[in-house]
């Protein structure tokens, strides 16, 4: 079977499966979906958690309906283990689309997913999740900084969109050395995933532009658990920044071509 045939299939297959389930209350907007998640951390913050969805019943239901009727959310979240996402939104099954990768970087995979979850989930909400005493954005720090360490030859390549976060940190923050940068930093981080998913997906700033969804910074305070919602105006001005960029990416859709003759097996 061919690549492309492999494509069309796992595709299909995604849409379809669930269709038959049980019909779903009308999804929330982006101002409602927005406000469930800021309710749900309140909750998570003051101890008093409801932790709706995690029932038999919900998991059943999962089992056989369109996740696209009910999640509410996409969030790129960084993997770490101190960054529960479901928690700290206090939600259940089938209430979040979560892409959680080293850095809450956005790159190829990731911005795919993040694709999938807005277009075919068809979210009304993605949060790009940054977190306090990031590992990653300290790791980048220390090599920009000329104090870094060897790393394992997949980690560089990750986490190099990170490295215009901490310079621009630095940048506008002269009067800060060394690591005192990284809490800066690491909003910069986030700034600039959004950054890059803009430039990579057209798909993205069309559903934004025709306010289909709307995509929001935030920090997570590991101390408190509580969730720092950065401007939106800022997402409105990066988009703008990008619509200028002749660099952008243009072609919202993938064209399936032969790659050079490969088949799978």
């Amino acid at each position: 079977m061919r690549i492309s045939d492999v494509l069309k299939v796992a595709l299909g297959l995604c849409l379809v499966v669930g269709l038959g389930g049980l019909k779903a209350a009308d999804k929330p907007g982006p101002a409602e979906a927005l406000k469930m998640l800021e309710d749900g951390n309140a909750r998570y913050v003051a101890g008093e958690m409801k932790s709706p969805n995690q029932s038999a019943e919900r998991k059943k239901l999962s089992s056989h309906s369109n996740q696209g009727n009910y999640a509410y959310a996409t969030v790129l979240s960084c993997s770490d283990s101190r960054v529960p996402v479901e928690l700290i939104f206090d939600v259940g099954v089938m209430d979040l689309f979560v892409v959680r990768v080293a850095g809450n970087v956005c790159n190829t995979d990731e911005i795919g997913s993040i694709e999938y979850g807005l277009a075919h989930v068809n979210t009304p909400v993605l949060v790009v999740l940054g977190h306090k005493q990031c590992g990653a954005v300290t790791a980048v720090t220390q090599e920009v900084e000329g104090d870094g360490h060897p790393l394992e030859r997949n980690i560089p390549p990750l986490v190099a969109s990170i490295i215009p976060a901490v310079e621009r940190a630095q940048k506008m923050h002269t009067e800060v050395k060394g690591l005192k940068i990284v809490p800066y930093a690491i909003e910069e981080n986030v700034w600039q995933s959004i950054e890059n998913l803009f430039m990579q997906s057209p798909a993205t700033r069309e559903i934004v532009k025709k306010g289909k969804a709307k995509i929001i910074g935030a920090v997570y305070n590991l101390e408190t658990g509580k969730v720092e919602w950065l401007p939106e105006e800022k997402v409105v001005e990066i988009l703008a920044k990008v619509e200028k960029n002749p660099q952008r990416a243009m072609n919202a859709m993938y064209e399936m071509k032969e790659a050079s003759g490969a088949k799978v097996h």
